[in-house]
Parts: structure tokens; C-alpha cells; sequence
């Protein structure tokens, strides 16, 4: 069985960091031949792209609203992607999902279009 778990998430101050991770298991070997995402859903608000990673870590693709803040990063032999989000804003607050869709993705890949997801991990950014 996948499964995907988001941590690191958390209540801080605007201008302030936090680095979320995202641990897959159930993909084994297979981890790597995944396009990983990140998404992100405030509360009234359909969910939204954050960011996306090529299987080799090559390949990164990011919102125009997180460009030069947020870094997407894999560790393939760990099962793991991460999200390091600097000077984060009160607008990033949201309920943040890791993804993996096996057969590519770009920043244009719809949500639907992810084979598997995890449960989230709140971020609040308080001004």
C-alpha cells in the first residue's frame, strides 16, 4: 500500500522558514521513476500548484506566488521530497499535500492527474 506523509509543517511569523518533508512508502525502488508535487489549499480555496521535481531532481517547476522562496528538493534513496520555504508570507498559510504521479508532470499538470497523495500538513503564517 502507498503511502505518502507530509510533517514539518507549523504556525510561525511572517518572514520566518520551515522545510516540509514528504516520506513515501509502498513505492519501493519504484520512488524514483515519480514526478513529486506539492499543492497547497487554503481554507475556501481550491487546491493549487506549489511545486514539482522530475524523477532525477533535474527538473524543477514552481507557482509564480513561491518563485525564489520556495525549494523543491528528492532524496531517492531516503523515498523523500522536500519543500524549503523561506520568507514565507500570511498568503502561504494553507494546508500544504505532497503528491507522485508515475508518467511525468510540469507546473501545467492538474491535481487529478497525481496517482497518489497524502494527508497534509498545515502551515500558518502569521503577520
Amino acid at each position: 500500500q502507498v503511502q505518502l506523509v507530509e510533517s514539518g509543517g507549523g504556525l510561525v511569523q511572517a518572514g520566518d522558514s520551515l522545510k516540509l518533508s514528504c516520506a513515501a512508502s509502498g513505492l519501493g525502488r519504484t520512488f524514483s521513476r515519480y514526478t513529486m508535487g506539492w499543492f497547497r489549499q487554503a481554507p475556501g480555496k481550491e487546491r493549487e500548484f506549489v511545486s514539482a521535481i522530475s524523477w532525477n531532481g533535474r527538473t524543477t517547476y514552481y507557482a509564480d506566488s513561491v518563485k525564489g522562496r520556495f525549494t523543491i528538493s528528492r532524496d531517492n534513496a531516503k523515498n523523500t521530497v522536500y519543500l524549503q520555504m523561506n520568507s514565507l508570507k500570511p498568503e502561504d498559510t494553507a494546508l500544504y499535500y505532497c503528491a507522485a504521479r508515475l508518467f511525468g508532470g510540469t507546473d501545467k499538470t492538474p491535481p487529478d492527474h497525481y496517482d497518489y497523495w497524502g494527508q497534509g500538513t498545515q502551515v500558518t503564517v502569521s503577520s
